[in-house]
């Protein structure tokens, strides 16, 4: 590209631009520099040191030998001499052996002595570490050909045009900044202004949408809250009702129990005075019997009221656990609302449970199953043909109330379900009545049901379900075909 002038094609002027602009992300044309330098070295070297550079670093120290073969070849043999494949700090250690930075040619004539000393006070090093020459000394010999760059001669001969970054001379001051004519300083310093001013614009509008911003936060936060504030304080007004609504029931109770009880001692009063003293207060014996029949009525109604005295010492004997709940739920709203312990107690003792409020509402959602789960297993055990499994499909989920369904349940009932645990735990033979599917699980009987209605010694006769609506509804099949069903 650089010998045919091919980067003119892509509209480059000169090998270093096409190289700075297509390459900058490996390293531009410094980057090319360094291998063509590299290759520059191998080239120099004989066939069998060339396997010793393995890195285009390696070349840097022994750039500056291209020029005089010999001293080059003695320095990579000295290198690989002391180690199979060295590195570039072993070469540059070879190339201090063979040419000290130190030696300078010698000038015989008085005038190239003078011009030796002129370059001794412009000798300046390599500071770069990316430089290629890092580290190599060299003279100015030359004028620089503009205000940020230098030509160094180095001892080997080589001439370069070095940035004044990269080079290092306390002796040499070199201007580290770019430098403009007079007439484009005033300009220059007009438009650092105007920039300035622009920076201080845009933080202000910086600092004033930052404030705008915040206070928008803090506006929508604060509204947040009113928001959350008024939402919890509608619900607490409506919990608020709901606990009014529970206290005036619980005082209505309160009050009719009291007046229940006012009226049952009236009542005796006046039973007592009826019988102590007939002649005295009634007239006739048609004004005695219009009484005892009112007092009659008014007992009978009264008597159809919950007592919970009465319910204490004797519980009813129709629908008694639904009549214990009622009571205990009574008890134990009249103790949150009155605060009494004593009340919570007796709820509790009624109930069953801890005298705690959790323990007696727990409670009470346990008896509200109660009549359900005593029509349930009444209606499984009802089934002709019913099963353990059928009745273990519907009591498992009243497992937690079996005490107290057990109760409610009839001598007969119970003992049918005691009947029935037996048999599912015995191994049984399959008989007439037994329930059975197809023992083959291949087969679709496998998971239908069917009853065994006749045993004709080796094969037996099924009646199955599904082929109920059927011509044919039975069938014969081997013992050993069958087994007994189990609901999936």
């Amino acid at each position: 590209m650089r010998d045919n002038h091919y980067y003119s094609d892509g509209g480059h002027v000169s090998f270093e631009e096409d190289c700075e602009n297509e390459l900058t992300k490996h390293g531009g044309y410094r980057r090319v520099r360094d291998l063509l330098s590299a290759k520059k070295v191998v080239d120099t070297l004989l066939e069998e040191l060339r396997v010793k550079i393995t890195k285009p670093s390696q070349t840097r120290p022994l750039l500056r030998l291209v020029k005089t073969p010999d001293k080059l070849q003695e320095v990579v043999a000295i290198a690989a001499k002391e180690k199979p494949f060295p590195t570039a700090a072993d070469f540059a250690l070879a190339v201090q052996k063979v040419v000290p930075k130190n030696t300078l040619p010698t000038r015989t004539s008085s005038t190239k002595q003078e011009k030796v000393k002129t370059q001794l006070c412009n000798t300046v090093t390599v500071s770069s570490l990316s430089h290629p020459r890092y580290g190599d000394s060299g003279v100015i010999e030359a004028d620089a050909p503009n205000h940020w760059q230098q030509i160094v001669t180095f001892a080997d001969g080589e001439r370069l045009l070095v940035n004044n970054v990269d080079l290092d001379a306390a002796s040499v001051p070199f201007p580290r900044e770019q430098t403009y004519p007079p007439e484009y300083t005033e300009a220059i310093a007009q438009i650092k202004e105007q920039h300035q001013q622009e920076l201080e614009r845009l933080s202000q509008e910086l600092r004033i949408g930052l404030q705008a911003e915040a206070t928008g936060r803090a506006e929508a936060q604060l509204l947040e809250q009113i928001q959350s504030l008024q939402q919890l304080y509608k619900q607490q007004r409506e919990q608020n009702i709901q606990l009014q609504q529970r206290l005036d029931e619980m005082e209505g109770l309160r009050k009719l129990e009291i007046e229940n009880q006012q009226l049952q001692q009236r009542i005796q009063e006046l039973e007592h005075a009826v019988e102590q003293r007939p002649s005295q207060e009634w007239g006739n014996t048609m004004t005695q019997q219009v009484t005892k029949a009112l007092n009659k009525q008014v007992k009978q109604a009264l008597e159809q009221t919950i007592d919970l005295r009465s319910l204490a010492q004797e519980p009813p004997k129709e629908n008694a656990q639904e009549c214990l709940r009622l009571m205990g739920m009574a008890l134990k709203n009249l103790a949150s609302a009155m605060n009494n312990t004593q009340a919570l107690e007796a709820a509790a003792i009624i109930l069953g449970s801890e005298p705690t409020p959790i323990a007696i509402a727990y409670r009470a959602e346990q008896l509200e199953m109660l009549p359900q789960a005593v029509s349930d297993i009444r209606q499984v055990l009802a089934k002709p043909g019913c099963t353990w499994q059928d009745y273990w499909a519907v009591a498992q989920e009243y497992e937690v109330i079996k005490q107290d369904y057990w109760a409610e349940l009839t001598t007969h009932e119970t003992e049918l379900i005691t009947a029935l645990q037996n048999a599912s735990s015995q191994p049984d033979t399959i008989g007439i009545g037994s329930i059975v599917a197809h023992a083959d699980p291949y087969r679709t009987l496998y998971v239908e049901r069917g009853e065994v209605v006749g045993d004709l010694g080796e094969e037996l006769v099924v009646a199955w379900n599904c082929w109920k609506e059927q011509s044919k509804k039975t069938d014969r099949y081997f013992r050993d075909e069958l087994r007994f069903w189990q609901p999936q």
